[in-house]
């Protein structure tokens, strides 16, 4: 079972490719359950040297950034093999 670490926003780094496909308006309304509801799912991390880059949940990410948030909730992943 995946464990739920305590992550600090500023060591993610989101891939260019991902960054592209936020959708403003989906971050607001995610922000405003987040405030409402706190944050119910973790996004997902991959370590990397000393830090992290998202796999997923840009949205819920960036609604944290919004409300200020400095940590998020995460689990850690293992990048897929090819």
């Amino acid at each position: 079972m995946l464990e739920k670490h305590t992550v600090a926003i500023s060591d993610i780094r989101v891939p260019l490719k991902r960054k592209r496909t936020l959708c403003e308006d989906k971050v607001q309304k995610i922000a405003e359950s987040i405030l409402e509801e706190g944050q119910t799912t973790p996004i997902q991390l991959r370590p990397d040297g000393d830090g992290y880059v998202l796999i997923e949940g840009l949205h819920r990410l960036e609604a944290l950034r919004v409300l200020g948030e400095d940590s998020v909730l995460a689990y850690f992943v293992r990048a897929r093999l090819h």
